[in-house]
Protein backbone atom coordinates (compact mmCIF):
# COMPACT_ATOMS: atom_id res chain seq x y z
CA UNK A 1 0.00 0.00 0.00
CA UNK A 2 1.53 3.45 -1.16
CA UNK A 3 1.36 5.89 1.69
CA UNK A 4 0.61 9.77 1.06
CA UNK A 5 3.77 11.06 3.42
CA UNK A 6 2.20 14.61 2.67
CA UNK A 7 2.35 17.24 5.82
CA UNK A 8 -1.54 17.99 6.39
CA UNK A 9 -1.21 19.85 9.41
CA UNK A 10 1.15 21.31 11.92
CA UNK A 11 0.00 21.83 15.88
CA UNK A 12 2.37 23.94 17.47
CA UNK A 13 1.52 23.91 21.22
CA UNK A 14 3.68 26.20 23.82
CA UNK A 15 4.02 24.75 27.13
CA UNK A 16 5.38 25.82 30.74
CA UNK A 17 6.87 22.89 32.46
CA UNK A 18 8.29 22.88 36.51
CA UNK A 19 11.57 23.60 37.06
CA UNK A 20 13.29 23.08 40.87
CA UNK A 21 15.07 26.39 41.61
CA UNK A 22 18.58 25.13 40.27
CA UNK A 23 21.74 27.48 40.28
CA UNK A 24 24.21 28.44 37.57
CA UNK A 25 26.69 31.72 36.92
CA UNK A 26 23.71 33.69 35.56
CA UNK A 27 21.09 33.01 38.47
CA UNK A 28 18.45 30.38 39.37
CA UNK A 29 15.75 28.59 37.03
CA UNK A 30 12.87 29.82 37.30
CA UNK A 31 9.63 27.68 38.64
CA UNK A 32 8.38 27.30 34.83
CA UNK A 33 10.34 26.88 32.01
CA UNK A 34 8.86 27.25 28.34
CA UNK A 35 9.04 24.59 26.07
CA UNK A 36 7.80 23.84 22.68
CA UNK A 37 5.94 20.75 21.64
CA UNK A 38 5.30 20.10 17.83
CA UNK A 39 3.20 17.71 16.01
CA UNK A 40 3.02 16.95 12.36
CA UNK A 41 0.69 15.09 10.83
CA UNK A 42 0.62 13.12 7.47
CA UNK A 43 -2.53 13.19 5.07
CA UNK A 44 -2.79 9.42 6.13
CA UNK A 45 -2.98 10.72 9.40
CA UNK A 46 0.02 9.88 11.04
CA UNK A 47 1.13 12.15 13.52
CA UNK A 48 5.14 13.04 14.40
CA UNK A 49 5.94 14.56 17.55
CA UNK A 50 9.34 16.77 18.42
CA UNK A 51 10.61 19.31 21.09
CA UNK A 52 12.26 22.56 21.30
CA UNK A 53 12.64 25.70 23.16
CA UNK A 54 9.60 27.41 23.82
CA UNK A 55 10.42 31.32 24.49
CA UNK A 56 9.29 33.48 22.35
CA UNK A 57 11.72 34.36 19.95
CA UNK A 58 11.60 30.82 18.79
CA UNK A 59 7.02 30.55 18.32
CA UNK A 60 7.59 33.60 16.63
CA UNK A 61 10.23 31.40 13.93
CA UNK A 62 7.72 28.88 14.43
CA UNK A 63 4.45 29.73 13.19
CA UNK A 64 5.20 30.87 9.79
CA UNK A 65 8.28 28.26 8.99
CA UNK A 66 4.99 25.57 9.81
CA UNK A 67 2.70 27.40 7.23
CA UNK A 68 5.81 27.23 4.76
CA UNK A 69 6.21 23.44 5.94
CA UNK A 70 2.57 22.29 5.13
CA UNK A 71 1.57 20.67 1.26
CA UNK A 72 5.65 19.29 1.40
CA UNK A 73 6.79 15.16 1.62
CA UNK A 74 7.28 14.69 5.39
CA UNK A 75 10.37 12.80 4.09
CA UNK A 76 11.82 16.12 2.77
CA UNK A 77 14.00 16.65 5.58
CA UNK A 78 17.47 19.17 3.46
CA UNK A 79 14.33 21.25 2.50
CA UNK A 80 13.83 22.05 6.25
CA UNK A 81 17.02 24.11 6.08
CA UNK A 82 16.47 26.25 2.97
CA UNK A 83 12.45 27.17 3.89
CA UNK A 84 13.58 28.28 7.29
CA UNK A 85 16.15 30.78 5.68
CA UNK A 86 13.24 32.23 4.30
CA UNK A 87 11.35 33.06 7.58
CA UNK A 88 12.76 36.44 8.97
CA UNK A 89 14.16 37.09 12.20
CA UNK A 90 13.41 39.64 14.14
CA UNK A 91 17.00 41.70 15.32
CA UNK A 92 15.52 42.61 18.41
CA UNK A 93 15.55 38.63 19.21
CA UNK A 94 18.83 38.42 18.47
CA UNK A 95 21.75 39.81 21.31
CA UNK A 96 25.53 39.85 21.48
CA UNK A 97 24.78 38.41 25.21
CA UNK A 98 25.73 35.28 25.81
CA UNK A 99 22.58 33.17 25.23
CA UNK A 100 20.67 32.34 28.35
CA UNK A 101 18.81 29.82 27.78
CA UNK A 102 21.18 27.66 26.83
CA UNK A 103 24.38 29.37 27.42
CA UNK A 104 25.99 28.49 24.33
CA UNK A 105 27.98 31.36 23.33
CA UNK A 106 26.27 34.20 21.16
CA UNK A 107 23.19 34.58 19.94
CA UNK A 108 22.47 34.61 16.12
CA UNK A 109 19.36 34.56 13.59
CA UNK A 110 20.90 31.53 12.33
CA UNK A 111 20.97 29.61 15.80
CA UNK A 112 17.60 30.75 16.45
CA UNK A 113 16.81 29.11 13.17
CA UNK A 114 18.49 25.88 13.69
CA UNK A 115 17.28 25.04 17.10
CA UNK A 116 13.44 25.18 15.60
CA UNK A 117 14.10 23.57 12.61
CA UNK A 118 15.25 20.93 15.38
CA UNK A 119 11.97 20.08 16.47
CA UNK A 120 10.36 20.02 13.61
CA UNK A 121 13.18 17.46 12.31
CA UNK A 122 12.88 15.06 15.13
CA UNK A 123 8.97 14.97 14.28
CA UNK A 124 9.11 14.58 10.93
CA UNK A 125 11.49 11.73 11.41
CA UNK A 126 9.34 10.33 14.00
CA UNK A 127 6.06 10.58 11.32
CA UNK A 128 8.53 9.20 8.61
CA UNK A 129 9.51 6.01 10.60
CA UNK A 130 5.33 5.58 11.96
CA UNK A 131 4.54 5.56 8.41
CA UNK A 132 7.20 2.89 7.17
CA UNK A 133 6.97 0.88 10.35
CA UNK A 134 10.81 2.05 10.97
CA UNK A 135 12.35 2.91 14.41
CA UNK A 136 14.10 7.04 14.67
CA UNK A 137 17.76 5.20 14.59
CA UNK A 138 16.86 3.04 11.29
CA UNK A 139 16.28 6.08 9.64
CA UNK A 140 19.53 7.57 10.85
CA UNK A 141 21.32 4.51 9.07
CA UNK A 142 20.98 1.99 12.35
CA UNK A 143 22.07 1.85 15.76
CA UNK A 144 25.57 0.64 16.86
CA UNK A 145 24.38 -0.18 20.68
CA UNK A 146 21.46 -1.08 22.40
CA UNK A 147 21.59 1.00 25.12
CA UNK A 148 23.22 4.84 25.65
CA UNK A 149 24.63 5.83 29.01
CA UNK A 150 23.81 8.91 30.72
CA UNK A 151 25.76 10.73 33.44
CA UNK A 152 24.15 12.93 36.95
CA UNK A 153 23.47 15.86 36.68
CA UNK A 154 24.50 17.87 39.80
CA UNK A 155 23.50 21.40 40.73
CA UNK A 156 23.79 23.88 43.51
CA UNK A 157 20.09 24.18 44.46
CA UNK A 158 18.09 25.56 47.06
CA UNK A 159 15.49 23.92 48.95
CA UNK A 160 12.67 25.46 47.00
CA UNK A 161 11.36 28.76 45.18
CA UNK A 162 10.99 32.14 47.05
CA UNK A 163 8.29 32.03 49.62
CA UNK A 164 5.35 33.41 47.52
CA UNK A 165 6.18 32.26 44.34
CA UNK A 166 4.01 29.45 42.62
CA UNK A 167 5.65 26.55 41.85
CA UNK A 168 5.85 22.57 41.83
CA UNK A 169 7.37 21.13 45.31
CA UNK A 170 10.21 18.76 44.82
CA UNK A 171 11.85 15.88 47.66
CA UNK A 172 15.60 16.36 46.56
CA UNK A 173 16.55 19.44 49.31
CA UNK A 174 18.80 21.90 49.27
CA UNK A 175 22.51 21.47 47.80
CA UNK A 176 24.55 24.16 48.92
CA UNK A 177 27.93 22.70 50.00
CA UNK A 178 30.10 19.72 49.28
CA UNK A 179 28.16 17.04 51.87
CA UNK A 180 24.59 18.23 49.88
CA UNK A 181 26.38 17.71 46.79
CA UNK A 182 27.18 14.18 47.72
CA UNK A 183 23.90 13.37 49.30
CA UNK A 184 22.33 14.25 45.89
CA UNK A 185 24.95 12.25 44.13
CA UNK A 186 23.38 9.43 45.94
CA UNK A 187 19.68 10.06 45.53
CA UNK A 188 20.99 10.19 41.73
CA UNK A 189 22.39 6.55 42.08
CA UNK A 190 19.75 5.43 44.18
CA UNK A 191 17.16 6.44 41.74
CA UNK A 192 18.40 5.35 38.70
CA UNK A 193 21.50 4.04 38.58
CA UNK A 194 23.59 6.70 37.56
CA UNK A 195 27.54 5.92 37.55
CA UNK A 196 29.13 9.28 36.06
CA UNK A 197 28.61 12.72 37.82
CA UNK A 198 28.39 15.92 36.41
CA UNK A 199 28.58 19.20 38.81
CA UNK A 200 27.04 22.40 37.38
CA UNK A 201 29.82 24.70 38.61
CA UNK A 202 30.47 29.01 38.40
CA UNK A 203 27.94 29.33 41.57
CA UNK A 204 30.31 29.43 44.27
CA UNK A 205 34.20 31.01 44.38
CA UNK A 206 36.26 28.22 42.75
CA UNK A 207 37.87 26.92 45.94
CA UNK A 208 33.85 25.51 47.05
CA UNK A 209 33.50 23.87 43.85
CA UNK A 210 37.00 22.17 43.92
CA UNK A 211 36.29 20.64 47.32
CA UNK A 212 32.71 19.53 45.85
CA UNK A 213 34.04 17.65 43.26
CA UNK A 214 36.91 16.29 46.10
CA UNK A 215 33.90 15.41 47.90
CA UNK A 216 32.27 13.17 44.86
CA UNK A 217 35.70 11.85 44.21
CA UNK A 218 35.66 10.71 48.42
CA UNK A 219 32.55 9.09 47.78
CA UNK A 220 32.55 7.20 44.71
CA UNK A 221 35.78 6.54 44.02
CA UNK A 222 37.20 5.29 40.46
CA UNK A 223 33.16 6.93 39.04
CA UNK A 224 33.77 9.60 36.05
CA UNK A 225 33.24 13.05 37.21
CA UNK A 226 33.08 16.45 35.00
CA UNK A 227 32.63 20.25 36.24
CA UNK A 228 31.10 22.97 34.36
CA UNK A 229 31.08 26.81 35.42
CA UNK A 230 29.68 27.93 31.89
CA UNK A 231 33.02 30.20 31.12
CA UNK A 232 32.72 31.80 34.20
CA UNK A 233 36.34 31.79 35.26
CA UNK A 234 39.62 33.62 33.75
CA UNK A 235 42.19 31.65 32.10
CA UNK A 236 44.57 31.67 35.54
CA UNK A 237 42.09 30.38 37.74
CA UNK A 238 40.73 27.63 35.22
CA UNK A 239 44.36 26.99 35.60
CA UNK A 240 44.04 26.43 38.94
CA UNK A 241 41.08 24.76 39.08
CA UNK A 242 42.26 22.09 36.38
CA UNK A 243 45.51 21.43 38.49
CA UNK A 244 43.50 20.81 41.19
CA UNK A 245 41.60 18.86 39.80
CA UNK A 246 43.20 16.76 36.98
CA UNK A 247 43.51 13.79 39.52
CA UNK A 248 39.59 13.07 39.60
CA UNK A 249 38.01 14.65 36.17
CA UNK A 250 36.68 13.14 32.95
CA UNK A 251 37.12 16.30 31.45
CA UNK A 252 36.64 20.18 31.97
CA UNK A 253 33.82 21.83 30.68
CA UNK A 254 33.97 25.78 29.47
CA UNK A 255 35.83 27.11 32.29
CA UNK A 256 36.72 29.83 30.37
CA UNK A 257 34.43 31.34 28.13
CA UNK A 258 34.74 31.72 24.17
CA UNK A 259 37.53 29.75 21.66
CA UNK A 260 40.82 32.04 22.30
CA UNK A 261 40.26 31.37 25.88
CA UNK A 262 39.70 27.91 25.91
CA UNK A 263 42.94 27.75 23.33
CA UNK A 264 44.91 29.13 26.48
CA UNK A 265 43.90 27.06 28.94
CA UNK A 266 44.44 24.33 26.82
CA UNK A 267 47.99 24.94 25.78
CA UNK A 268 48.93 25.44 29.41
CA UNK A 269 47.81 22.20 30.22
CA UNK A 270 50.22 20.52 27.87
CA UNK A 271 51.71 17.41 28.87
CA UNK A 272 53.13 13.98 27.54
CA UNK A 273 50.18 12.57 28.58
CA UNK A 274 48.01 15.05 26.59
CA UNK A 275 46.69 16.60 30.01
CA UNK A 276 42.86 16.96 31.25
CA UNK A 277 40.68 17.55 28.24
CA UNK A 278 38.38 20.27 27.56
CA UNK A 279 34.88 20.06 26.59
CA UNK A 280 32.37 22.34 25.56
CA UNK A 281 28.72 23.23 24.48
CA UNK A 282 29.43 26.82 23.97
CA UNK A 283 32.03 27.87 21.72
CA UNK A 284 31.22 25.28 19.43
CA UNK A 285 28.12 24.62 18.72
CA UNK A 286 27.84 25.64 15.05
CA UNK A 287 29.75 24.18 12.37
CA UNK A 288 31.60 27.51 11.19
CA UNK A 289 33.21 27.59 14.96
CA UNK A 290 34.61 24.21 14.24
CA UNK A 291 37.97 25.23 12.39
CA UNK A 292 38.95 27.86 15.34
CA UNK A 293 38.57 25.64 17.80
CA UNK A 294 39.88 22.32 16.50
CA UNK A 295 42.77 24.08 14.79
CA UNK A 296 44.06 26.05 18.15
CA UNK A 297 43.26 23.08 20.13
CA UNK A 298 40.91 24.84 22.21
CA UNK A 299 38.83 21.82 22.96
CA UNK A 300 39.28 18.16 23.12
CA UNK A 301 35.67 17.18 23.63
CA UNK A 302 32.32 18.52 21.95
CA UNK A 303 29.02 18.36 23.60
CA UNK A 304 26.73 17.86 21.06
CA UNK A 305 22.59 18.89 21.54
CA UNK A 306 20.15 18.23 18.10
CA UNK A 307 18.44 21.21 19.14
CA UNK A 308 21.51 23.68 18.64
CA UNK A 309 22.68 22.11 15.56
CA UNK A 310 19.72 21.49 13.78
CA UNK A 311 18.84 18.02 14.32
CA UNK A 312 19.87 14.34 14.75
CA UNK A 313 21.11 14.08 11.33
CA UNK A 314 23.19 17.31 11.49
CA UNK A 315 24.46 15.82 14.74
CA UNK A 316 25.76 12.86 13.18
CA UNK A 317 27.53 15.24 10.78
CA UNK A 318 29.06 16.51 13.56
CA UNK A 319 29.73 13.58 15.14
CA UNK A 320 31.94 12.31 11.60
CA UNK A 321 34.00 16.34 11.69
CA UNK A 322 34.82 15.40 15.68
CA UNK A 323 36.30 11.98 14.38
CA UNK A 324 38.48 13.32 11.11
CA UNK A 325 39.88 15.37 13.99
CA UNK A 326 40.65 13.30 16.73
CA UNK A 327 38.16 15.32 18.96
CA UNK A 328 35.66 13.30 21.37
CA UNK A 329 31.80 13.66 21.23
CA UNK A 330 29.36 13.68 23.76
CA UNK A 331 26.08 15.20 24.51
CA UNK A 332 25.00 18.88 26.13
CA UNK A 333 21.19 19.36 27.96
CA UNK A 334 19.42 21.71 28.72
CA UNK A 335 15.72 21.87 30.31
CA UNK A 336 14.12 18.71 28.38
CA UNK A 337 11.10 16.72 28.03
CA UNK A 338 11.07 12.76 26.75
CA UNK A 339 10.36 13.34 23.68
CA UNK A 340 14.09 15.66 23.47
CA UNK A 341 15.12 12.90 25.38
CA UNK A 342 14.11 10.05 23.26
CA UNK A 343 15.22 11.43 20.38
CA UNK A 344 19.19 12.32 21.93
CA UNK A 345 18.65 8.47 22.70
CA UNK A 346 18.24 7.35 18.96
CA UNK A 347 20.84 9.40 17.66
CA UNK A 348 23.59 8.52 20.53
CA UNK A 349 22.74 5.03 19.82
CA UNK A 350 23.81 5.43 15.88
CA UNK A 351 27.12 7.16 17.09
CA UNK A 352 30.42 4.58 16.33
CA UNK A 353 32.83 7.06 18.98
CA UNK A 354 30.44 8.56 21.62
CA UNK A 355 32.62 7.65 24.57
CA UNK A 356 31.13 9.45 27.20
CA UNK A 357 28.34 9.43 28.99
CA UNK A 358 25.65 11.94 27.78
CA UNK A 359 23.76 15.03 29.57
CA UNK A 360 20.47 14.75 31.02
CA UNK A 361 18.34 17.01 32.87
CA UNK A 362 15.32 14.78 32.56
CA UNK A 363 15.27 13.93 36.20
CA UNK A 364 15.26 17.25 37.49
CA UNK A 365 11.49 17.66 35.10
CA UNK A 366 8.86 15.99 37.54
CA UNK A 367 6.51 16.79 34.40
CA UNK A 368 6.04 15.17 31.17
CA UNK A 369 4.48 15.40 28.14
CA UNK A 370 4.20 11.36 27.88
CA UNK A 371 2.14 8.70 27.87
CA UNK A 372 5.13 7.26 29.75
CA UNK A 373 8.64 8.50 31.35
CA UNK A 374 11.25 7.08 30.14
CA UNK A 375 12.92 5.00 32.65
CA UNK A 376 17.06 4.66 33.04
CA UNK A 377 18.58 1.58 34.14
CA UNK A 378 21.52 1.32 35.54
CA UNK A 379 22.00 4.53 33.78
CA UNK A 380 20.83 3.76 30.61
CA UNK A 381 18.16 4.30 28.39
CA UNK A 382 16.98 1.11 26.05
CA UNK A 383 17.35 2.25 22.60
CA UNK A 384 13.69 1.13 21.35
CA UNK A 385 12.88 -0.42 18.20
CA UNK A 386 9.18 -0.23 17.86
CA UNK A 387 8.68 2.83 14.73
CA UNK A 388 9.32 6.22 14.93
CA UNK A 389 10.70 7.51 18.40
CA UNK A 390 8.76 5.25 20.78
CA UNK A 391 6.86 7.37 22.57
CA UNK A 392 3.27 8.90 22.89
CA UNK A 393 2.10 12.25 23.28
CA UNK A 394 -0.27 12.46 26.54
CA UNK A 395 -3.08 15.25 25.73
CA UNK A 396 -4.50 15.65 28.47
CA UNK A 397 -1.04 16.49 29.92
CA UNK A 398 -0.18 18.97 26.70
CA UNK A 399 -3.55 20.19 27.31
CA UNK A 400 -2.73 21.12 31.06
CA UNK A 401 0.16 22.78 30.37
CA UNK A 402 -0.37 24.46 27.70
CA UNK A 403 -3.01 26.11 30.19
CA UNK A 404 -0.29 27.00 32.47
CA UNK A 405 1.60 28.93 29.63
CA UNK A 406 -1.79 30.55 28.33
CA UNK A 407 -2.67 31.71 31.99
CA UNK A 408 0.80 33.37 32.37
CA UNK A 409 1.08 37.31 32.34
CA UNK A 410 4.25 36.48 30.27
CA UNK A 411 7.03 36.61 32.90
CA UNK A 412 7.74 33.19 32.44
CA UNK A 413 7.10 32.88 28.66
CA UNK A 414 10.84 33.71 28.49
CA UNK A 415 13.58 31.91 30.27
CA UNK A 416 15.44 34.13 32.39
CA UNK A 417 17.73 33.16 34.96
CA UNK A 418 18.72 36.44 36.27
CA UNK A 419 15.15 37.72 36.57
CA UNK A 420 14.23 34.94 39.08
CA UNK A 421 17.53 35.58 40.96
CA UNK A 422 16.12 39.34 41.52
CA UNK A 423 13.41 37.33 43.57
CA UNK A 424 15.40 36.99 46.01
CA UNK A 425 18.33 39.36 45.44
CA UNK A 426 16.63 42.59 43.90
CA UNK A 427 20.07 44.16 43.20
CA UNK A 428 21.13 40.93 41.49
CA UNK A 429 22.74 41.24 37.86
CA UNK A 430 24.54 38.86 35.58
CA UNK A 431 28.12 38.56 36.38
CA UNK A 432 29.99 39.77 34.19
CA UNK A 433 32.61 37.13 32.48
CA UNK A 434 35.55 36.03 34.30
CA UNK A 435 33.18 35.91 37.14
CA UNK A 436 36.53 34.87 39.23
Amino acid sequence: MTRDLTIADIRLTPILVADPPLLNTQGVHQPYTPRLIIEVITADGVTGIGETYGDIKYLELARPFARRLTGRPVSDLNGLFSIVDEVAVDSTRVSEAVDVGGLRGVQTADKLRLSVVSGFEVACLDALGKSLGLPVHALLGGKVRDAVEYSAYLFYKWADHPEGVAHERDDWGAALDPAGIVEQARKFTDRYGFTSFKLKGGVFPPAEEIAAVRALARAFPGRPLRLDPNGAWSVPTALTVAEELADVLEYLEDPALGTPAMAEVAAGLKRPDGGLPLATNMCVTTFAEIQEAFTTGAVQVVLSDHHYWGGLRNTQQLAAVCRTFGVGVSMHSNTHLGISLAAMTHVAATLPDLHHACDTHYPWQSEDVLTERLTFTDGRLSVPDVPGLGVELDRDRLAFLHRRWADDDGGLRERDDAAAMRVVDPGWVTPAVPRW
